[in-house]
């Protein structure tokens, strides 16, 4: 039996604590009701028995004392939520005992912005994580160490799981239930959840609103010339010579305050309009295609799938506003 550990952090977000222990006792349940030995033994810890969330709005009993727990095989750590350093900076000693946990063979999974937690650790260093997207840019300014991709909803590395934004950590914890048990059960629990076991990224549910949270005068100026001229065929030396910096320099201060290189960014801020345009329902692909700046089909659908990982018609179809309703 494998000893699985919620934990219950100072300003957590109660659904993401009630759905893994959700998740895990169906599991038990599953195997209970086949006359199995059940594979789980779930409990919730936090640094007192009963953890107020939300200004009192929600309380969470907790089962045990994690400073109580000499042992465990896997801990999870929940979304947290408001400001993050305050947020660390209360459960500085549940990351401790994360650290010494996982040093005497534990494993750890971050859900969504818990990978903020997982982070503070130090465990991460040098190694792949990912969490909700429209945080990317505070992750990676407060965890330079950290490899963030943040477009994966799942990251598995020695023992260290982590998820992409929201709902998406449904699809970790059908990966720790398979990797836990077995396939069949992981099926079981996803047709019992309603869930899509294949799911693996994030990328269709990404708003590209560009990293401006610098203060490299240049790179902000480039940065909103390709905003502004996105329907255009714009060039690197084009934008080199406008903010007039010689463009390996620029190149290369733009990768470092964006994560991305001039082309990407284009790239990303056509996408971008032509996902808006798509949603909407208004438009053949062809034609919103020409909208933001390209004429050859095949160049546009590769790009788009790459962001994406859709083509335009397969978004158009599962966005559109007609769709939807």
């Amino acid at each position: 039996m494998k000893n699985i550990t919620i934990l219950v952090p100072e300003t957590a977000v109660p659904s993401s604590v009630s759905d893994p222990q959700y998740m895990f006792l169906a599991v038990n349940e599953f195997f209970r009701s086949a006359g199995k030995k059940i594979p789980f033994n779930v409990q919730l810890a936090g640094n007192s028995r009963q953890i107020e969330l939300h200004n009192g709005l929600f309380r969470i009993r907790t089962d045990v004392l994690f400073k109580d727990l000499e042992k465990t095989d896997l801990i999870i750590i929940p979304a947290i939520s408001g400001d993050k350093n305050m947020a660390i900076e209360k459960n500085k000693d549940l990351a401790s005992w994360v650290r010494e946990q996982y040093k005497n063979g534990a494993e750890a999974a971050s859900l969504c912005l818990g990978a903020f937690l997982l982070a503070s650790t130090g465990l991460l260093k040098g190694k792949a994580c990912s969490t909700h997207w429209l945080h990317a840019s505070e992750f990676r300014t407060m965890f330079p160490e950290v490899m963030l991709v943040d477009d994966k909803v799942i990251t598995d590395q020695n023992g260290i799981y982590s998820s992409g934004g929201a709902s998406s950590y449904w699809s970790l914890l059908l990966y720790l239930v398979e990797k836990y048990t077995d396939r069949e059960t992981a099926v079981m629990a996803a047709k019992f959840f309603l869930l899509d076991i294949a799911k693996n990224s994030q990328s269709p549910f990404i708003i590209f609103k560009g990293q401006k949270d610098h203060d490299d005068r240049e790179v902000l100026k480039a940065q909103e010339y390709i905003e502004e001229k996105y329907q255009d065929r714009i060039s690197v030396d084009e934008i080199s010579e406008r903010s007039g910096v010689a463009r390996r320099s620029l190149e290369r201060r733009f990768k470092k305050h964006t994560s991305n290189t001039i082309i990407e960014y284009i790239q990303r801020v056509k996408i971008e309009a032509a996902k808006k345009e798509l949603e909407s329902g208004q438009k053949t692909v062809n034609e919103v295609m020409y909208d933001v700046g390209y004429s050859d089909p095949k160049a546009f659908r590769d790009v788009f799938k790459k962001i994406t990982c859709m083509s335009p018609v397969e978004y158009r179809n599962k966005y559109t506003k007609e769709a939807v309703f």
